[in-house]
């Protein structure tokens, strides 16, 4: 599962099934991939579940300054899955904080910072130095020390990173005893 952009690159490059690219009319499944994004990952697992999904992958610019990553893409994201009835839950206010910013650092929104995006692209990046002067977990694009930086994944497992941090890509893990 990755956002829509990535779709026709996985196909041709990894010889991977997707759920989405950029020539998918279904706006439900885009939908159904912009939800599970934007969800805790308790609830991103019963999404991924139903859709099959055994790898996430994101596009993070943190490390190395590349702007045009999930993060801030996320919102579109957000967007997208709140256009559905099954997303009608998902509130583009829930992700900025009071004052209207949409900020990653410790006045972050509280669903941002706890959303399956944010901990995609940020897991194990809070112990990361990028800039000698700055404190650990600074995020080169956004400007920022990240606000959650001491979390574990519950459902998925680091399966991926590049050198820089920019592809990371995670197993969705087997859990049992979760029902039917």
């Amino acid at each position: 599962m990755s956002w829509w952009d990535y779709g026709y690159q996985i196909t041709a490059m990894a010889n991977r099934t997707i759920l989405v690219d950029n020539n998918t009319w279904n706006n439900t499944h885009i939908s159904r991939v912009g939800q599970a994004m934007a969800s805790p990952e308790d609830k991103a697992y019963d999404i991924m579940r139903e859709l099959d999904v055994d790898y996430v992958l994101v596009i993070f610019g943190g490390l190395t300054g590349y702007s045009s990553d999930d993060i801030n893409k996320f919102l579109w994201m957000v967007r997208i899955g709140g256009s559905t009835p099954e997303g009608a839950h998902i509130k583009e206010a829930d992700y900025y904080t009071p004052q209207g910013e949409f900020r990653i650092d410790k006045e972050g929104s509280p669903t941002l910072l706890n959303c399956l995006m944010y901990k995609l692209c940020y897991y194990r990046f809070g112990s990361v130095y990028t800039e000698q002067t700055k404190p650990s977990g600074y995020d080169r694009v956004r400007n920022a020390e990240i606000g959650n930086k001491d979390f574990e994944l519950d459902v998925l497992e680091e399966a991926y990173t590049t050198e820089h941090w920019i592809v990371r890509i995670y197993k969705v893990k087997d859990l049992v005893n979760r029902g039917v």
